[in-house]
């Protein structure tokens, strides 16, 4: 049912609606500006009676979010959203009224900006998460949708003074962390700045007001310095018969924050607080001024940046430079085309400027659309809101790095990414299998570090899978998103089967026979302890959380006669046999490091599965107060794989003993993983080697070697 129109328009009202489509009739057929103050009409009916804070109408914000939007000559159907994006949220209006009365399409971006709404959650960081994880998606269907968004969030910001202070920081520090980067992101550099401006504003004003002050004063100083430059830019382009418009630009207040707090700086050492823009009409014209810039005003080494050729992930494209100008001042110049000015000022909204709108709507820029599959395929993989958010944030607010393909395609990643991190940016698989890479030919390990200019080529093999090391040094979202992703998995598989060991043993230790427990048997256990599966059950068990004796009591509650092990030994417990390459819900103590022919002792652990100890191992000691937890194990008789031990050997302080003593190692086919010093006195020192070992023999050969050397004085395998 259509809505019926309200006449009672406030004059005030009138006006706005009125300047809104003396707006848009400069850019938008006469049809279109009708449709638009006919949604104004339906949104002020749909608000009638509703106030802000500040006390006036409702139906005043979704009209100014529809002018910052027209402001930027986005279409029709945009504009039209805009001014209903409350409607769905705060009246009884249903989406499917808005889609007879205005079409699907402006319908499903109503609904896209309703469902990043407020809802409850433990805390306030998983309630951000959520709210940003909507976002996304909805942004993956249309871009739109987070252009109204952020352009509700900007008109909030100017008018956030009604608010109580808390609610003011509580918004202000979300604007920082969240929307001013994404606006950034997404190229929208004018709405960037404000949103950063304004939350500095709220979130600290006491900072924000000694800054501006003095970011006031230092204009009224430099004043004549400022026009002096920009005057010698101007003359100098003109005697080189180039066209182009220089314009001087004072860097906003929260930037020169920024600065100051990562420099370590007084505001009187930021030196760059003013630039200069020349917009020129091509390409090549940009080249050429800065040879003209570079021959006015000495450049500074290393301060030049050429992002037309490698433009930002957001698009932006710009020579940047910063020279030594008159009296001292050193001056960035920023040189770009008209088109690279309009890209740069309002991102990806540059696209639908000087378009009429014939509600097709315009393709997503490719950049864009690349960030977006990005953050979705992060999003996708987070096990929680707060995995989520570290990763976005990670995303955010990165330095980028550009490094170069086998093919030559450029690949940006954030300062500090290393080999992993672009094998992940190639394609995920790439990821998951990668073993190693040449960077600028050169074979490196995987944790390697990338910087500007590398050409690096990902070495992949079929076995390969993430290791959890990984998590410790790779930086990009989607990186981290993927590893964690995969070793949860791992970890459900492993645990699955780890539980049905442990809960066959504790079986046989009670005499349960668990192939006469009925299914119907193990669905009431399982409705009890709450499960969907007998393999969430399992990795239950598996994982530490739930102890295989009491989940096989439960099974088969015994008789007094099953009680009694039938085992021939006397009532021992059936040992766990283990081969070493057990994954992450089997792992080995760090602090007594076991190795195959030590007498073992496992220990569950609750999320962590089975820790397995040296029966020496001083913190067995406290683990013996929980013999409900106790696992006894055994090793497989034959066993491939490489354990770390840690080796102490005190010598004579002499030189070249390090030398011999590593070589003692490497004789006996052992590879040292670590090694560390310390300091006795002048004449002794002490040396911790971790070196891998097949089992107690190969330790014991070593230990032989290392002892024949001269300067050895005491060796010892260290535990505990």
């Amino acid at each position: 049912m259509k809505a019926r129109i309200n006449a009672k328009i406030l004059p005030s009202r009138r006006f706005l609606v009125g300047d809104l489509c003396d707006r848009l009739e400069s850019y938008l057929e006469p049809d279109q500006v009708a449709n638009v103050h006919r949604a104004y009409l339906f949104g002020a009916q749909a608000h009638e009676g509703q106030l802000r804070r500040s006390g006036e109408p409702y139906i005043h914000h979704p009209l100014e979010v529809a002018r910052i939007l027209a402001s930027m000559r986005l279409d029709a159907q945009t504009i039209t959203a805009a001014i209903l994006h409350d409607v769905i949220e705060d009246t009884e209006t249903a989406k499917e009224q808005i889609a007879n009365d205005f079409g699907k399409e402006v319908a499903e971006l109503v609904d896209g900006v309703s469902k990043i709404s407020q809802i409850e959650f433990k805390t306030k960081e998983e309630e951000q998460a959520e709210n940003f994880r909507k976002m996304l998606l909805a942004m993956g269907r249309d871009i739109r949708v987070i252009l109204i968004k952020l352009a509700d969030r900007l008109h909030n910001m100017r008018t956030l003074s009604a608010l109580p202070r808390p609610r003011q920081r509580e918004i202000a520090r979300e604007t920082l962390d969240i929307y001013a980067p994404i606006a950034n992101r997404l190229g929208m550099r004018q709405w960037f700045h404000e949103l950063e401006d304004r939350g500095f504003a709220y979130l600290y004003p006491q900072r924000y007001r000694v800054l501006e002050e003095a970011v006031r004063k230092r204009h009224g100083n430099r004043k004549a310095v400022v026009e002096k430059i920009r005057r010698a830019i101007v003359n100098q382009l003109q005697q080189e018969g180039v066209v182009g418009e220089v314009s001087g630009r004072e860097k906003n207040v929260y930037s020169i924050y920024k600065k100051m707090r990562q420099k370590n700086v007084s505001f009187d050492q930021v030196y760059d607080v003013y630039a200069f823009r020349i917009v020129v009409d091509k390409v090549d014209s940009c080249y050429r001024v800065l040879g003209i810039v570079h021959n006015l005003y000495n450049p500074i080494p290393g301060r030049f940046k050429d992002y037309i050729a490698i433009p930002k992930a957001n698009g932006y494209q710009s020579l940047h430079t910063i020279v030594f100008g008159p009296f001292g001042v050193s001056v960035e110049v920023q040189i770009r085309t008209e088109e690279m000015h309009r890209v740069a000022e309002v991102g990806v909204a540059s696209h639908w400027l000087y378009k009429i709108g014939d509600g097709s709507g315009a393709p997503m820029p490719q950049r864009t659309l690349h960030w977006l599959k990005d953050l979705l395929d992060i999003q996708q993989k987070a096990g929680n809101p707060r995995e989520f958010l570290e990763n976005l944030r990670v995303d955010l607010f990165s330095d980028e790095v550009y490094v170069f393909t086998p093919n030559g395609e450029i690949k940006k990643l954030p300062h500090d990414a290393t080999v992993i991190d672009f094998a992940y940016a190639v394609h995920s698989d790439v990821g998951d299998h990668c073993i190693s890479a040449k960077v600028n030919h050169e074979l490196v390990p995987p944790r390697t570090k990338l910087r500007n200019g590398d050409h690096v080529e990902v070495i992949t093999a079929e076995w390969a899978s993430p290791n959890p090391v990984w998590l410790d040094f790779v930086v990009t979202g989607k990186a981290r998103a993927h590893i964690r992703s995969f070793l949860k998995n791992q970890k459900h598989s492993e645990a699955v089967r780890l539980g049905e060991r442990l809960l066959i043993r504790a079986a046989q230790t009670q005499g349960v026979d668990l192939s006469k427990v009925d299914e119907a048997r193990r669905q009431e256990l399982l409705a009890k302890l709450k499960l969907k599966t007998w393999d969430e059950l399992l990795g239950e068990v598996g994982l530490g959380n739930r102890l295989a004796a009491v989940v096989s009591r439960q099974l088969s509650p015994p008789t007094e006669e099953q009680a009694q092990p039938h085992s021939k030994k006397g009532g021992e417990r059936p040992a766990l046999v283990i081969r070493g390459t057990e994954g992450v819900v089997v792992t080995y103590a760090r602090c007594c490091c076991p190795i195959p022919g030590d007498a073992i002792l496992g220990f569950l652990s609750a999320g962590r599965g089975i820790v397995v100890h040296t029966m020496d191992c001083p913190n067995v000691a406290e683990y013996r107060k929980h013999p409900e937890k106790w696992v006894d194990m055994r090793w497989e008789e034959k066993i491939e794989q490489a354990f770390p031990v840690n080796i102490r050997v005190e010598v004579r302080n002499k030189r070249g003993v390090l030398a011999s003593i590593a070589a003692a190692i490497a004789d006996m086919e052992a590879n040292i993983d670590t090694l560390s010093f310390d300091e006795r006195d002048g004449e002794y020192r002490a040396m911790n080697f971790t070196v891998e070992v097949h089992d107690r023999a190969h330790l014991a050969r070593i230990m032989r070697r290392v002892r024949l050397q001269e300067d050895v004085v005491r060796l010892s395998r260290r535990k505990g």
